[in-house]
């Protein structure tokens, strides 16, 4: 409530007259001073608290004594308020008796002041007992009881706890315009903001859109309330058509087609500066009790602090997709023969941007390179340094160089600025990449590895198998290191897939579990090569809500970069439907002197390639012969092994065919090892388990081949 009349000083000898006056209206006088901690009442105010009818001067501890502790909370919490908008505090309070039960109702209106220097408050006011309206009547459901304030309680908690969590401005504003604040809720609102000198309209409810373009620009020195709170920071309330006229007849004529009756117009201040205002417009009378005027500065607040965080946000939104646009390359125009489809999602925390990272680069004679990477880090510096990995990736491939050659000068750059010695130790940052050299004429791919996962391949039948590469350490940490190249053709109708770590490992899945996930949905997805990347990213976070390359999901665990490489065929559209007779399914495999551990591999990657074979002890009888044809020509020879393995269909179903080859001159024969012998038994246990074998010279080094028929009528679908 306002008021021009100043209150009566307590002093040591109150005026006889007011004092007379105050004590036939049972009206008591008190005075607190916060930075002494001591409340003065006359003989009426001490009568009201229960005491001796004397004046007194108690201690803030004795009269918290006297009052009931939910409604000392509401002083303190009425006072700061009625400070920052210069009105009077008014609060109804409970005093209790000795025994604990409420001894009367009075009602407090004081006039706070602060004092800046002493950081305290100097409040003088007034006591003055109220009757409770009798239980059941109407005055009774109107006034103010303990269960008001628990819905109000109720009502701030929820509306603090769904601004807390709108994630931009329009969101905040739902959730603004929703709120049924307990008692009177506005029909309308209007929230502004400051853009320079002028009034700008940020949101709005209940009005339509071109209702509120008078009031949008308006400067900051028009007569107006809104302008107003923004140059005072002080809240202002009008209760009637008539105040708001009074006060502000300039404007007053723009709002009167709106039939409101009342209208709140608050600070939205965050760390002490205005950033707006916030009106609340009614369609019926509302006082603005001390109460309500509380619930709307602490909506306020929360409104402000909301405003504010979804600004932040925004602006970082912004950020994170200017940086990532401007790192982000465009695939470029169509390939002859050949279709790319790429996505990169980054981290939901923080500013969004991260060290994934894909590219396509241009290379001479038609051909071109793919390359992926995952610099360590979800940060500004990880995304800086990708950014310089790249360029200098893309210059290292102008130049002609090949994808070991490419790698291996990425390492030593990325090496030389992440071991500056002014970085500190735990800033050292490393880097995993796969570049691939593809020739859309031939399909043939060069790759180099660095740390990074194997590519998959899906086959022109549907069916997907991981791709062993030969490859390296990370790049960044040894600047030495080699990265050894891997030779294979894309097939027609054939899909390569290139990824990061966090395509695989979301969703607490490992490298096994995720890769199962992944191969599900490469194996059944029925569209073209965009779809199919779309697919792969909403089976690992749901429905796509960006847009940087293609539609993107949110998403918190890691950043996530894929690129899917296609050589379309006839029969075989690019990630479409798989085709339902496929004449061959074919995949090749090197393994090295020095690698060994690959037998396990090529034992692995046949099984993929029969994973629909009809009988299962011929596909055990087929990795056993795999491993035994691998493992004799690293033994006996001083050479490399290549394999061949093709799934063929003919008139009499389907037929396997293995082939090693090795660059020995040496023709294998058979043996007849004794009994505790240790080789011997490779090309008898082929001529007990294949259907055909042989072994034949190639000019230079030979090849031992050996077939499998499927059994008739238990042939696959594939």
């Amino acid at each position: 409530m306002r008021t021009g009349e100043p209150l009566p000083s307590v002093g040591d000898e109150p005026l006889p007259s007011v004092g007379a006056v105050l004590a036939d209206l049972a009206t008591g006088l008190w005075h607190w001073d916060t930075a002494t901690g001591l409340v003065t009442v006359d003989a009426e105010a001490a009568r009201l608290l229960g005491l001796p009818a004397e004046r007194t001067t108690l201690t803030e501890a004795g009269t918290r004594a006297r009052l009931h502790p939910e409604d000392w909370n509401e002083i303190t919490g009425v006072i700061p308020l009625a400070v920052d908008e210069g009105t009077l505090a008014e609060v109804r309070i409970r005093i209790m008796g000795e025994d604990g039960h409420v001894l009367r109702i009075v009602r407090s209106r004081s006039k706070p002041s602060f004092d800046p220097v002493r950081r305290s408050y100097q409040l003088i006011g007034t006591l003055q007992e109220v009757t409770e309206p009798v239980p059941g009547t109407a005055a009774a459901r109107g006034a103010v009881t303990g269960d008001w304030r628990r819905s109000r309680e109720a009502f701030l908690l929820d509306a603090g706890r769904a601004l807390a969590e709108a994630r931009s401005t329009a969101e905040v504003l739902r959730v603004a315009g929703g709120l049924s604040m307990p008692g009177f809720s506005p029909d309308g609102l209007v929230v502004f903001g400051v853009e320079g000198d002028r009034l700008s309209v940020i949101g709005h409810h209940g009005h339509q859109p071109g209702d509120i373009r008078p009031f949008d620009g308006l400067p900051l020195s028009t007569d107006y309330p809104a302008t107003e709170v923004v140059r005072t920071g002080r809240a202002v309330y009008l209760s009637a058509p008539e105040q708001y006229a009074d006060r502000y007849p300039e404007i007053w004529p723009f709002v009167r087609p709106f039939g409101r009756q009342s209208w709140a117009f608050l600070p939205l201040t965050v760390a002490g500066r205005p950033m707006g205002a916030w009106m609340a417009a009614f369609a019926y009378p509302v006082a603005f009790t001390p109460d309500e005027r509380a619930v709307l500065a602490t909506v306020a607040r929360m409104l402000a602090q909301a405003l504010s965080r979804a600004g932040v946000a925004e602006t970082e939104r912004a950020l994170t997709e200017g940086i990532q646009r401007s790192m982000l390359p465009s695939l470029g125009p169509e390939i002859p023969g050949m279709r790319v489809a790429a996505r990169y999602i980054p981290t939901g925390g923080g500013l969004q941007v991260g060290g994934d990272w894909y590219d396509l680069i241009p290379l001479p004679s038609g051909r071109f390179a793919l390359v992926i990477g995952d610099v360590q880090g979800h940060d500004v510096r990880a995304a800086g340094l990708m950014g310089q990995l790249r360029i200098a990736l893309r210059a290292y491939a102008a130049e002609g160089h090949r994808p070991d050659a490419v790698l291996s000068r990425a390492s030593r750059f990325l090496h030389g600025i992440t071991h500056d010695s002014r970085d500190e130790p735990a800033d050292l940052r490393f880097a995993t990449c796969l570049y691939a050299a593809a020739d859309p004429a031939t399909g043939m791919l060069e790759i180099a590895r660095a740390g990074h996962p194997d590519p998959a391949i899906r086959l022109a039948d549907g069916t997907v198998m991981m791709r062993p590469t030969a490859g390296g350490l990370p790049l960044g940490i040894d600047p030495d290191a080699d990265y050894p190249t891997t030779r294979f053709a894309l097939e027609s109708g054939e899909t390569m897939l290139l990824c990061t770590d966090g395509l695989i490992e979301t969703g607490g899945h490992d490298v096994e579990s995720g890769w199962r996930r992944l191969r599900a949905v490469l194996e059944g997805h029925e569209g073209d090569l965009e779809q199919l990347a779309d697919a792969l990213v909403q089976a690992v976070h749901g429905p796509s809500s960006h847009h940087t390359t293609g539609r993107l999901a949110d998403r918190r665990e890691d950043d996530i970069a894929l690129v899917l490489l296609c050589r379309a065929g006839e029969d075989s559209p690019c990630g479409g439907a798989v085709a339902e007779r496929p004449t061959v399914r074919r995949t090749l495999l090197s393994v090295a002197q020095d690698e060994p551990e690959r037998i396990a591999e090529a034992r692995r990657h046949l099984r993929a390639l029969l994973h629909d074979w009809a009988s299962a002890e011929q596909v055990d009888s087929a990795v056993l012969l795999v491993s035994e044809m691998v493992t004799n020509v690293l033994v006996h020879t001083d050479a490399d092994a290549l394999l061949v393995a093709e799934v063929t269909r003919g008139p009499d179903g389907r037929r396997l065919r293995v082939e090693v080859t090795d660059a020995g001159d040496d023709l294998p024969h058979k043996r007849r090892p004794g009994e505790l012998a240790s080789s011997g038994r490779g090309l008898m246990l082929i001529e007990l388990l294949a259907d055909r074998w042989g072994v034949e010279p190639r000019g230079r080094g030979k090849s031992i081949w050996f077939e499998l028929q499927e059994p008739a009528g238990e042939a696959g679908a594939a």
